[in-house]
């Protein structure tokens, strides 16, 4: 589409625009030749490259925008495979008739991997990214129930009570504050809404080398870093030679798994691109179950779930005004539910 044609926005309906706020005022935004406008303070957001921008730069994010545009389309659904559904079923706990017909957030978009099956579950996706990952998205999404918006978790433009159901996968993580940030969502909800998080797990020690390289790989050049992924290809040769020798060899592959942690996908455009995103991001935090369903409670959400592949929680918003007590303390959910033996041992996704 042509920069500025708001004609071409996908998604930007009637709906989509009613639930949009100025981040400065939290006035309602019109909609104007080349962007929106703050009908209160007139502060303006333009519509580039079918994106409205609430953000000037990507900030700490620049590595996802750099991603996403070389790996356009490498997670998207296909009709061969469905790893996406898949990963967004055990991490959300969502099923297709809970967002038929839904307003839905997708918080931390990226290229529309997870809007893409929301949207072939019949949701219409309001999708949001900091990078420039956006445009991905509203291009791989172009024609379909979608809206896409770059933005900051931080200053989300939208007004409270406006979503049925909100997801965020792989994302808060990546942000300065991970609480803080999970805490800006819930008042989006509506009264009865869901929310579904999927965040990096502290359970297991396998990511601790990663840390110490990540303290020069977060710095390097997107570019370069990239071409340096290249090499889990042959790695991944070495581990499956060492898996084969009998006794010492399945130690030896883990060993060397540890020292130098990859993704271990079999598709080796997917470890590649795994493994970058593991390595570029300039934040990475892990979390506890327990840690996690405080936020949950802080906020004041109920009906807490462990999901298939942690950690990943769901909660509901009460639906009456008044939010009541959920039985059973943060604690007590966490031991009657969850076994962290569950955790995936893998290094992104």
């Amino acid at each position: 589409m042509g920069e500025g044609n708001p004609g071409n926005w996908s998604g930007l309906t009637e709906e989509v625009g009613s639930i949009l706020r100025c981040i400065s005022c939290q006035g309602e935004l019109r909609l104007e030749t080349n962007g929106l406008t703050c009908a209160s303070c007139s502060r303006k957001y333009p519509c580039v490259n079918g994106v409205v921008r609430f953000v000037d730069a990507q900030h700490y994010a620049g590595s996802f925008g750099f991603q996403w545009r070389l790996h356009a389309r490498t997670q998207l659904d296909t009709g061969h495979s469905r790893r996406s559904e898949e990963a967004f079923r055990i991490r959300t706990g969502f099923q297709p008739e809970d967002l038929a017909g839904k307003l839905v957030l997708d918080l931390g978009c990226g290229m529309g991997r997870f809007a893409d099956v929301a949207l072939r579950w019949g949701a219409h996706v309001v999708g949001v990214d900091l990078s420039t990952a956006a445009e991905v998205a509203h291009r791989n999404l172009a024609g379909r129930a979608a809206t896409i918006f770059q933005a900051d978790v931080f200053q989300l433009p939208f007004a409270p009570n406006s979503f049925d159901f909100i997801y965020s996968i792989g994302v808060l993580h990546h942000t300065p504050d991970c609480e803080r940030a999970f805490k800006m969502l819930p008042g989006l909800l509506k009264p009865a809404g869901r929310i579904a998080v999927w965040l990096y797990s502290r359970y297991n020690n396998w990511y601790k080398m990663s840390d110490v390289y990540r303290k020069v790989t977060r710095r390097m050049p997107p570019e370069l870093l990239h071409k340096l992924c290249y090499g889990v290809i042959p790695l991944y040769g070495i581990h499956q030679v060492l898996r084969k020798i009998p006794l010492v060899g399945r130690p030896a592959s883990g060993a060397l798994a540890l020292m130098i942690p990859m993704a271990f996908d079999e598709d080796p455009k997917w470890r590649v691109l795994d493994t970058f995103d593991w390595y570029s991001p300039w934040y990475q935090s892990k979390h506890t179950y327990e840690e996690v369903f405080r936020w949950f409670e802080d906020c004041g959400l109920e009906d807490l779930r462990v999901i298939l592949q942690p950690i990943a929680v769901s909660g509901r918003k009460p639906a009456a005004a008044q939010q009541g007590n959920r039985s059973g303390s943060a604690h007590e959910l966490f031991s009657e539910t969850c076994d962290p033996s569950l955790e995936v041992q893998r290094c992104a996704e």
